[in-house]
Formats: C-alpha cells, structure tokens, sequence
C-alpha cells in the first residue's frame, strides 16, 4: 500500500511494512498469505488511536504476530491433505539481503523448513526473538503467554533450531553466478560427473507439487540420484524448456518454463562449497506470485 500524504496511519504502516512483511512471512512460510495478513493487519491499525501507542513498531508487529498465528493454526489444518513434502513458497526479494547475514539466513529457505518443525508459538516467539531482537516482554504480549512462558519457549525453540541447522553461509552475487553457471553448463551437457562433483555426498533433493504436477512425492538423497534426476529434468524439458538463473530466499535459484508457462523454482543451499539441497517448488498454486519482489527487513 502507498501511504496518502497526511495520513500518519498508513504512513507509520509503509515505514514498517518491509519489516512487518518479514515477520508474517517467517512464521508463516507463505508470501500470499502474508500480504493478506498485512492487508487484515492494516484494518485493524486503521481504526486504533494513535495517541494511545506508545511504541509504533511493538505495536505493529504485536498485530501482525497475532494475525499470522491465527493463519498458520489454520493453514496447519489444511496440511493434512497435503500430497507429499510441503514447501515454504519461494521469496523474491527487492533488495539483496546477504550484507544483513541475521535477516539473508532467517528467509532462508533451510531455515524455513527447520521452523516449520517448531509449534507456532515456538516459531513466533524464536523468529521475533532471535531475528527481530525483541523482549520477552514485548513477544509475551503478541502471544498471550507469560514472560516466563516465553522465555522457556525461546530456550526450547533455540536449541531446537541449532540442532537441525548446518552451518549458514550467505553466498556472495558473483560465486552465486559463476555456481549457477558451472551447473548449467553440466545439466545442459549431460555431464554426470561434473553435476558430481558440484554436490554434496548426501544432497537432498525435495520437491513441493501437493499432487498436482509431476515432481517426486518423497526426497530423493544421495549425489548419483540427485544428479540422474536433475539430467532426466532437463531432458523432460524439451526444446520448448529454459532455465533462467535468480536468487530467492537469498540462496542461488532456477526459475523453470515451458515456452513462457512458469513451471517451477529450484533454489540451492550450498554448504562448504557444495550443493547440499535443492527445494523445488512445482506447486502451481504456489508459483502465482513467485516473481513478485518483495521488500524485507527487520
């Protein structure tokens, strides 16, 4: 939203949108669903009384915390019918994220996945704990627990994270280039050993379709495989296929089509200079609103 000149409420709101975007969409996984949280956010902000807030920013993400709860607790519920692995929805960014490590690493899409495996209160209270830097006191209050509460789901979901988590590194423009190059070159040649070489002994390959397009319904593992199946991928492609190379979630990424049908996103996390998963997005419903670049920022 645009703020109108004068209108101190939606002016506050655009201030911190990049931000209060960030916060929905950690929790929640999904960038859609987080500009309706926004939208439904924004409503209820519009009719507050500004004299009574003391702090714009606590306020807002209170709100926004509260509404992103309230979507992931029904979005949970729908999951249940999901066909195969879910996916957090791939996020274009507006600006390059890697010169903030804190914010590149908390959208990435490896952490999006370990969040997923947290309650969502563990997940509020770590992402606006651990990322945002706010207080038990302050979290306390978006949640409706108490600050002890908080604090001993803080230390749960922390250790919870680093048990799950490899080592981040945030890959710089220019080696996130010439590793996307390195790997087309390999894929589009049929070069085996050289897509090998480029993966790590254990990759993972995981792929978010719920059913609805052709993609693996279980991860496929190992550097043979992952490999085998990416040169099938391409093959599959035809000569109406393209591969153009991009970043989301502030990782190295492919954006598939099909003449100019938009057919998937391949992103990559790379750890000691090798491939160490792919997540491919295949979802269709998924993909409406993949190149959309979206502000971040906490």
């Amino acid at each position: 939203m645009t703020a109108a000149p004068g209108d101190e409420h939606a002016e506050r709101f655009t201030h911190l949108r990049p931000l209060l975007f960030t916060i929905a969409y950690e929790i929640l996984g999904s960038a859609n669903e987080s500009d309706d949280v926004l939208q439904e956010s924004y409503l209820r902000w519009a009719g507050v009384e500004l004299a009574t807030v003391a702090d714009t920013k606590a306020y807002l993400a209170k709100l926004v915390t509260r509404q992103a709860l309230n979507a992931l607790r029904a979005q949970s519920r729908r999951r249940e019918d999901y066909v195969g692995p879910w996916l957090p929805e791939p996020l274009l960014t507006e600006q390059d994220a890697s010169a903030d490590v804190v914010l590149a690493e908390s959208v990435s899409m490896a952490m999006l996945v370990v969040l997923e495996t947290l309650s969502p209160d563990e997940r509020a209270v770590f992402v606006l704990h651990e990322v945002f830097g706010f207080g038990h006191d302050e979290i306390a209050s978006a949640i409706g627990k108490s600050p002890a509460a908080v604090r001993q789901m803080a230390h749960r979901a922390r250790e919870h994270v680093h048990s799950r988590r490899r080592r981040f590194e945030p890959v710089a423009p220019e080696i996130s280039s010439e590793l996307t190059a390195r790997f087309f070159a390999a894929a589009a040649t049929g070069d085996l050993d050289g897509l090998m070489a480029m993966l790590a002994p254990d990759v993972v390959w995981t792929a978010d379709s719920d059913g609805k397009v052709s993609a693996a319904r279980r991860p496929v593992a190992g550097a043979e495989r992952v490999a085998r199946l990416i040169l099938g991928l391409v093959r599959l492609g035809g000569p109406d296929g393209r591969v153009e190379p991009a970043v989301y979630n502030s990782s190295p990424a492919l954006v598939l089509y099909t003449g100019d049908h938009l057919e998937g996103v391949v992103s990559f996390e790379v750890v000691d200079g090798k491939i160490a998963n792919f997540y491919a997005m295949r979802n269709p419903e998924k993909l409406a609103t993949v190149t959309v670049p979206r502000p971040i920022g906490r």
